[in-house]
Formats: C-alpha cells, sequence, structure tokens
C-alpha cells in the first residue's frame, strides 16, 4: 500500500482527537438521560452516539498504527499471493505450451518412424523379389545347362551305341554269309555292302 503524506496524517490525527473528545462530551453530558437515550432503550437499541463518534476518532488516530501492523502487511500479503498465483498461472500456459509442443514433436516423431519402417520394409520386399528372381533366372539357367549337357551325353552315347551295335552286326552278317557261302567275306566291298545296308535300316527307324 502507498504511504500518506505528512499532511494527511496529521489531519486524521487532528480530526481523530477532535471526534475522541466531542463524543466523550456528547456521551458524558448530553445523552444520559435523553429522549433519545429512553427511545434508542425502548427499541432495544441502547445505542450511545457520543461512545460511537469517539470511537470513530480513536480509530483516525490509531489508523497509522493499524495500517501499519495489519493493512500494510495484508496488502502486502495479498500483493504477494497474487504475484504467486500469476507465476503458477504462468508456469502452468509454459508447461501447457510445453507439453502441446512435445505432443506435436511426438506425433511428427511418430509419423516419421512409421514412413521409414515402411520404407525398409518395401525395400526388403523388394530385394528379396530380386533375389527371388536372381535365384530363379540361375537355377533355371543352370538347369538347362544340365539338360543340354545330358542330351549331348545322351545322343554321344546313342551315337556310341549305334556305332558298336552297328560293327557288331557287321560283324555277324559278314560271318553268316562267310557260313553260307562258304568263302572268306572279309573284304572292303562287302564291308561297304552291309555299310550301306545299316545306314538305310537307321534311316527306317
Amino acid at each position: 500500500m502507498k504511504k500518506k503524506s505528512v499532511g494527511v496524517r496529521v489531519l486524521f490525527y487532528v480530526v481523530g482527537v477532535i471526534l475522541m473528545f466531542a463524543g466523550m462530551y456528547v456521551s458524558l453530558n448530553y445523552w444520559p438521560h435523553s429522549p433519545g437515550e429512553e427511545f434508542m432503550h425502548n427499541l432495544g437499541l441502547p445505542l450511545d452516539p457520543g461512545k460511537t463518534i469517539a470511537v470513530i476518532g480513536v480509530f483516525l488516530i490509531l489508523f497509522d498504527v493499524m495500517e501499519m501492523f495489519f493493512f500494510r502487511p495484508l496488502g502486502d500479503a495479498i500483493q504477494a499471493r497474487n504475484g504467486e498465483l500469476e507465476s503458477t498461472f504462468t508456469e502452468a500456459e509454459q508447461l501447457r505450451a510445453d507439453m502441446s509442443k512435445m505432443k506435436v514433436d511426438y506425433e511428427k516423431r511418430l509419423t516419421d518412424t512409421e514412413a521409414n519402417a515402411r520404407e525398409q520394409i518395401q525395400a526388403q520386399v523388394k530385394e528379396a523379389q530380386d533375389l527371388r528372381k536372381s535365384l530363379m533366372s540361375e537355377a533355371q539357367s543352370k538347369a538347362d545347362e544340365l539338360v543340354a549337357k545330358a542330351q549331348e551325353e545322351i545322343a554321344g552315347e546313342k551315337a556310341k551305341a549305334l556305332t558298336d551295335i552297328r560293327v557288331h552286326v557287321a560283324g555277324l552278317s559278314m560271318m553268316a554269309t562267310e557260313k553260307i557261302l562258304g568263302e572268306n567275306m572279309d573284304n572292303d566291298r562287302n564291308r561297304k555292302l552291309v555299310d550301306e545296308f545299316l545306314d538305310k535300316v537307321e534311316a527306317r527307324n
């Protein structure tokens, strides 16, 4: 509370003293046994205006003391409490703003994390698909290579078997002809005839 000027304080003292003495004078000399006192007594209100005026004067005289020991500490306490409340409200608003910012940051980080996870999953799926295609292509290539090699081996074995059969059949034919004719048939012309016969047989097969 603001301190009063010296003039105001002196005025309070002077008025207080005047009211105090005037009230005491009225209370002692005019109020007792007056019509007004009897009227108030009959109404059940034993009020003494002189004492009331004297009390007001005492209050004005002691106002500085009351202000110093009661009103000023009370005002300071109220201001301090208001300051604490304002500080608490400010801290609460700041905390609320910080919480809102943290919530926004958390939601953003969560969204970014989900997006990164989706990208990583998609990349891994694509990598697995590419690896699958590569393995299948490699397996197909190896399978084709094995089939071609097997076909070559089969063709070679078949040619070798046909050659062996051809030689064996030619020998048997020559032996059979020699037994039938009683002559030696192992000459170039006869072997050529047998080979031509076998070629015709193979061509039909």
